[in-house]
């Protein structure tokens, strides 16, 4: 594993009890910063929190990023604590479920919206000062390639990964002329547990359209996550990075 400094820096990572957003926290304590795990399972996020095993660099809270209020104190409880945010990370999300459009249940359209795009929305706007006050920042978001292509009957997850990387691309430029960076990776198929989620024929879908004919993994993302969180990366912002195993066209 190559060494990324990140040393004296604190990032938030939504979606942190597990997947990619634990794996993003371990290469992050890794790499010398605190970590602040937010997710909706307070349980859950506060055993993340202790597994990872570094006390007082360690903060991990239950946080439903579809409640700005709740956002907005988490930033201020995560502030008050390491007196610094210098990196987001957002890798909340849901899958939703696999229907056409004409038989997709409006409830759940609605709450992958909620949780996978205005939940982003809501962590930037409350994040975003904080760093502009500090005169530096990082802020990477997960999306995915079913927001640049569109998968079938996946109309929901595709909408909302779409609009992350609209919203990252727009936030990117208003702030190019500050020292935050925002940048997005848009994954093809990860190995993470929101596959129990996804029926098994769209997975093989997704798997037939990938050249290296496997999975990412979520130790690849979090390497890449954490160059993109780092000083290093002066000079992309509004960028968005394909992890797809070749899939990616453009």
């Amino acid at each position: 594993m190559n060494q990324i400094d990140l040393a004296g820096r604190t990032a938030i990572i939504t979606g942190g009890a597990r997947g990619m957003g634990y794996a993003i926290a371990e290469r992050f304590l890794a790499s010398g910063a605190s970590v602040v795990l937010w997710d909706i399972d307070a349980d859950r996020v506060r055993m993340a929190g202790e597994a990872l095993g570094c006390g007082e660099r360690v903060l991990a809270a239950g946080v439903d990023v579809t409640d700005y209020d709740a956002v907005s104190a988490g930033v201020a409880e995560a502030k008050a604590r390491f007196g610094r945010i210098d990196i987001l990370v957002n890798a909340a999300g849901i899958a939703g479920q696999n229907a056409t459009v004409a038989d997709y249940p409006l409830n759940v359209w609605q709450q992958v919206q909620r949780v996978n795009l205005d939940g982003c929305f809501h962590t930037c706007r409350a994040v975003v000062p904080h760093m502009l006050e500090g005169d530096y920042g990082r802020i990477v978001n997960i999306a995915s390639v079913a927001g640049k292509e569109g998968n079938p009957n996946a109309s929901a997850y595709s909408v909302s990964k779409a609009g992350v990387i609209a919203l990252t691309k727009s936030l990117g430029k208003e702030l190019a002329r500050t020292n935050i960076c925002v940048n997005v990776v848009t994954p093809a198929v990860i190995k993470t547990e929101m596959l129990d989620d996804v029926k098994p024929e769209h997975i093989e879908y997704m798997l037939s359209k990938i050249p290296m004919g496997r999975m990412g993994s979520v130790e690849e993302i979090s390497s890449m996550v954490a160059w993109l969180s780092s000083p290093e990366c002066s000079y992309s912002t509004g960028a968005v990075f394909d992890m797809t195993g070749g899939r990616a066209t453009y």
